[in-house]
């Protein structure tokens, strides 16, 4: 068996430049990222609460984006939507180094967030599109695989960044995340797109709306919106339970953290080459129950000894890596399995507001059942995400393509 196959790595061959941005693309978002909200406290002179506010209020304008990439991906091809959110972050980022006043900022922020709607909207259509038959599932994890990579390594820089004093990490991290939008943009211009165009002409005058032609595909939509609450409650939790409940050091935050990073960095393509062959619902089923058992652990580490209060940690995350890894890989190939080939595109980009729903929902979830009681964040999670599993396992019936074996694209 050839390694590429043994991996579960697809066919590359043409699509280097597809790969190289979005690993840049991910490298200066994880150096910038982690600093904006520093930029704009220490850089821009903004207090804390203020910045907060208008990230939080720049984010929520951007909800409308993956409807209006719904209505207009199979027309003009998910490329251009990528390559356009790419440039216009690029320019974002630039205003970001240059700008000082409060609404120049906000205006930054607005066309920041608004991109990466776009971008997540309109991506995985583009890896749909440059895919060989059979190789789709597989080309969903090599690219998440790709973006955590780049993440990481850019995290890193963001770290040794914040080793210097002064404003010039801050401005060093806003020119290196607008340089590195740009050159994914041209990158991305050089790739060969085969299928859009095709897609785009079988489209036509495109499908009736999405509210009235799929109501299953709806409640599909809400399933994964638990389990994408699920992936993004550790990193808004953890440092919370482990700062202001557990005995635990600190510093174990960073390191789980970390740790579910490398395993999504390096596990996708492995476990697409495991569960190819499997029902995707089954995938998904399994990595919500992953999840109840994560979240009854987490709830269980405040009724530990002391001495085991770690340990537990560590299994606990163990358990949210493994769930964690099985739903990256897995829950776009469903929906791309599901969508039809006519306003395959649009469905995509639906599909997206069950992860833009996740991360509004995700702070205020926590912190309102947090203050309430302690276990009570882990103990509803772990109630949802059985929720979420029934109600897979229940349109399993009415979504007739979920039942493939395999990727069957073509």
């Amino acid at each position: 068996m050839p390694t590429a196959t043994a991996l579960g790595l697809p066919n590359i061959r043409g699509r280097f430049p597809l790969l190289a941005g979005l690993m840049i693309d991910s490298f200066g978002g994880g150096c910038a990222g982690p600093l904006l909200l520093l930029y704009f406290v220490r850089v821009a002179g903004i207090p804390l609460g203020t910045a907060g506010v208008l990230l939080t209020v720049a984010t929520l304008f951007s909800i409308a984006a993956p409807a209006a990439v719904g209505v207009v991906i199979d027309r003009v091809g998910p490329r251009n939507l990528v390559v356009g959110a790419q440039f216009a972050q690029g320019i974002a980022f630039v205003g970001f180094f240059f700008g000082r006043s409060l609404w120049l900022l906000f205006l930054c922020a607005l066309v920041t967030t608004t991109g990466q709607r776009v971008f997540w909207s309109a991506i995985f259509s583009l890896l749909t599109d440059v895919s060989d038959p059979g190789d789709r599932d597989r080309w969903f994890g090599l690219g998440g695989m790709m973006q955590a990579a780049g993440f990481g390594l850019g995290a890193l820089a963001a770290g040794a960044l914040l080793s210097f004093d002064g404003d010039r990490p801050f401005l060093i991290a806003m020119a290196v995340n607008a340089v590195t939008f740009f050159i994914a943009g041209v990158l991305l211009l050089r790739l060969h797109v085969a299928h859009s165009r095709k897609a785009a002409a079988e489209a036509g005058g495109g499908p009736a709306p999405l509210l009235r032609k799929d109501k299953a595909f709806l409640v599909l939509i809400g399933a994964n919106t638990v389990l994408a609450l699920c992936t993004m409650l550790i990193g808004v939790g953890l440092p919370v339970y482990v700062t202001e409940a557990l005995p635990a050091p600190k510093w174990i935050v960073g390191v789980l953290l970390a740790a579910t990073s490398v395993v999504l960095a390096t596990g996708q393509t492995l476990v697409v080459r495991h569960t190819e062959k499997r029902r995707k619902t089954h995938v998904l089923v399994l990595a919500g129950l992953l999840w109840m058992v994560w979240g009854v652990l987490m709830a269980g580490l405040l009724h530990l000894p002391t001495g085991l209060v770690v340990p537990g940690l560590v299994l606990a995350t163990m358990v949210f890596a493994a769930a964690d890894v099985l739903h990256a890989a897995t829950s776009n190939a469903l929906a791309a399995a599901v969508a039809p080939k006519v306003g395959h595109g649009k469905y995509l980009s639906y599909w997206q507001y069950s992860f833009t729903f996740a991360s509004v929902l995700a702070p205020g979830f926590f912190a309102q059942l947090f203050e309430v009681r302690r276990e009570f964040p882990w103990l509803a999670i772990s109630l949802l995400a059985l929720l979420a599993a029934g109600t897979i396992v229940a349109l399993e019936r009415v979504l007739p393509h979920a039942a493939v074996r395999r990727d069957q694209q073509g």
